[in-house]
């Protein structure tokens, strides 16, 4: 009785993010939950739910994790929030400290906010000022065709994927789009790239991508050297250039930030997503000393990036982002990984059996395939559906199954998940 009270209570008064509410009258049931632990998550009749999606890719240590967990009580017995205006306090330096440790010398500040698009319209408008400061009248961005970097306008102006951007295009910024690499299919890419950059020299202030993943965009997936020459072309032509590694970051392509993949180092660099385990909103643009100064004058001559964030800097945000970067490293977490990444690849390959599986595909912790030949029907929910009733969270992308777990997820978890989809998939033909 409680959960259904709760059902009617939430129907009654919110509106959900990336959902149709029309939806939970038949389609998509709506459960509340009562507690989570590990990689599960419990309802209020304890039935639980493998979290096989990090709960939205966040989660990377499992829920309730007592390590962070301890981290958090223990700073909220100091601190838990102050202006980030002319104050400051221990947890946020040892994190950028920490970070710009781990990343390549040209990074040297940390910008700080609270969510993943608020990261990337960080970076658009420093690109853009930045290059307004040094006399350029820069106003385009180009981006990739089928790319998805968050919901806010400048964020969906650099994306591509129809269902969030169609109704706003009146309202988007000016941006540029080339198709988008597959695989090792990058040579097309790079030609048109080449080419808007010399139609359109001297217009574009930067190049945004997700290296290695189009995550939203079906993960889509795609070669590093594609990243590498891009780059390099964009900043020979003195275009800056933007990863979001708001969703491939911490560990999730294999390397704990996707562009050390690529031999190359971005102009500025967003994370987000499981920089806190999935505990705390936050997020960090990081980027050169040589931009920093650019903005860098006495008060008088206009050039402070007036940007903020009531809780930019959260220091409970911060305590989980410094225990997540403890567990990496104590817990020699990249290559175990990378064990439990072999075994959910070898064993995904059973799905090759079924005709309608296309295009299996994996990077690190991220793993994926097609459902084909159900144009029109919505195959990824049906498929959601049936694995509620397994315990399993999915959340396909369109006809696009996926699965982003936890990098904690156990050998016998693995051979549920696989077990489970392989006895959901033939019924999706009747």
């Amino acid at each position: 009785m409680e959960s259904q009270t709760l059902k009617e209570l939430d129907l009654s008064c919110i509106w959900h993010p990336c959902t149709q509410m029309h939806d939970h009258e038949a389609n998509i049931p709506l459960i509340p939950i009562k507690h989570a632990q590990g990689a599960y998550l419990y309802d209020f009749e304890e039935k639980a739910y493998l979290d096989c999606i990090s709960s939205w890719w966040v989660n990377l240590f499992g829920h309730c994790n007592p390590y962070i967990n301890a981290k958090i009580k223990e700073q909220l017995e100091s601190l838990e929030h102050i202006i980030f205006a002319g104050f400051t306090h221990k947890p946020i330096i040892d994190l950028s400290r920490r970070l710009l440790g781990l990343l390549d010398s040209k990074f040297s500040k940390c910008f700080y906010a609270d969510n993943g698009s608020s990261a990337i319209e960080v970076a658009l408008k420093m690109a853009f000022h930045a290059s307004a400061l040094k006399g350029e009248k820069k106003s385009k961005f180009l981006c990739l065709e089928n790319a998805y970097h968050g919901e806010t306008i400048g964020a969906l102006s650099v994306g591509d994927v129809g269902i969030y951007t169609e109704v706003y295009t009146p309202i988007l910024l000016q941006t540029l789009k080339i198709k988008a690499p597959s695989g090792e299919d990058i040579e097309e890419s790079l030609a048109q790239l080449k080419q808007m950059l010399a139609q359109h020299k001297g217009e574009i202030a930067a190049f945004i991508l997700e290296p290695l993943v189009q995550c939203a965009g079906n993960m889509n997936m795609y070669s590093p050297r594609f990243v590498q020459e891009a780059t390099h072309l964009c900043q020979e032509a003195g275009v800056y250039v933007i990863f979001d590694e708001v969703a491939v970051g911490f560990g999730r392509t294999g390397s704990l930030f996707a562009y050390e993949q690529c031999n190359v180092v971005p102009d500025f660099l967003c994370l987000s997503k499981g920089i806190t385990g999935g505990y705390l909103p936050l997020s960090v643009v990081v980027t050169s000393d040589a931009i920093y100064q650019l903005f860098y004058a006495p008060y008088y001559e206009h050039k402070a990036f007036l940007h903020s964030h009531s809780y930019t800097g959260n220091a409970l945000a911060c305590a989980c982002a410094n225990a997540v970067l403890d567990i990496f490293e104590k817990d020699d977490i990249l290559n175990k990984n990378r064990i439990l990444s072999d075994t959910i690849w070898e064993q995904m390959q059973n799905l090759k059996s079924f005709d309608f599986v296309q295009n299996l595909r994996y990077y690190g912790m991220i793993f994926a395939f097609d459902l084909v030949g159900f144009e029109g029907k919505r195959k990824g929910l049906e498929v959601f559906n049936k694995a509620l009733k397994k315990g399993l969270l999915l959340r396909p992308l369109g006809n696009t199954i996926y699965l982003m777990p936890p990098y904690i997820l156990t050998q016998e978890e693995v051979r549920y998940i696989l077990q489970s989809l392989m006895a959901i998939l033939p019924t999706l033909r009747g």
